[in-house]
């Protein structure tokens, strides 16, 4: 028995050693190593570091600054980022040393002999400046790009946290209770006319989403009462986002009845909890899946 528990210890120090390096292993992506990639290419290449010592040494920086993001086990997105912006420099980099080697073989050409070879290297340097011109302005548009959609995320997420949005495999879901509509009716009250003013401020900043809008009730009342009193507050819903001017086309409505209760009927308080309409917020270019 001793000799199996002496034998096992330093199988355990193994495992244990090779699950702390795992976890402290840094962050890395496709991205940020075909990037190392291109810097060791450049780097190799006589021509960067003759004519375009300075520009590498921004695309070294910059490529430390992803590398250090990996070390500290930054999220890949941010990683991402960093390492296309130093892939971008690298090939800055490249693009400006090619032109200025170009115009240096232009210059220490002799005019007789090489006028026509002056053209074309002429016009070799141009399109090189025209492609390191185009991989900074690429650049420069995709951290715009980036930033914008960043600014754009958290203003839906604070505009989702005042609705008191919840993350479901569907999409966000808004939930407006009973309250928020008259006794028994479908019209919306003016606490409910303001979160659907909300909703369709949402709707607005956020094109490329859809809604579904689903109303549900209790287990009193005849079923075809039930159904038709959940699809006529769906659809109040609906008509408040119309009026806002949100695009029928982007509005889903659909009436559950008793269908799906969100609590047992047992109490008034759980039936209160029954009657509500559940507003489905899809993702970017997505279809909200069916309810399972």
């Amino acid at each position: 028995m001793k000799k199996s528990t002496y034998t096992t210890i330093p199988g355990l120090l193994a495992m244990a050693a090779l699950v702390a390096a795992c976890s402290s292993a840094p962050t890395t992506t496709s991205l940020l190593d075909q990037t190392r990639g291109d810097y060791m290419a450049a780097q190799s290449n006589p021509l960067v570091s003759t004519y375009a010592p300075r520009e590498f040494r921004e695309a070294s920086a910059a490529l430390d600054a992803a590398n250090a993001a990996a070390d500290r086990r930054d999220d890949s997105e941010k990683v991402d980022k960093l390492a296309y912006l130093a892939k971008q420099k690298i090939a800055t980099a490249q693009e400006i040393a090619k032109q200025k080697a170009a115009e240096a073989d232009i210059a220490n050409a002799g005019k007789q002999r090489d006028q026509l070879r002056l053209d074309a290297r002429t016009q070799e340097a141009n399109q090189a400046t025209a492609r390191a011109e185009a991989a900074q302005a690429q650049a420069q548009n995709a951290e715009a790009s980036l930033r914008d959609s960043q600014a754009r995320a958290a203003a839906l997420q604070l505009q989702l946290n005042d609705l008191a949005a919840k993350k479901t495999d569907r999409g966000m879901v808004i939930t407006l209770g009973d309250v928020l509509f008259g006794t028994d009716q479908a019209n919306l009250t003016g606490d409910g006319a303001n979160t659907a003013r909300k909703l369709a401020d949402i709707l607005k900043n956020n094109p490329q989403r859809t809604v579904l809008i689903e109303g549900f009730t209790d287990s009193t009342g005849g079923s075809a009462h039930n159904l038709e009193l959940s699809q006529r507050r769906a659809e109040s819903v609906r008509n408040a986002l119309l009026d806002q001017g949100i695009a029928r086309d982007r509005i889903a409505t659909r009436g559950y009845g008793a269908a799906y209760p969100a609590a047992g009927n047992d109490t008034a308080s759980n039936r209160q909890l029954n009657r509500r309409v559940e507003i489905v917020l899809s993702e970017d270019n997505t279809a909200i899946p069916a309810r399972r």
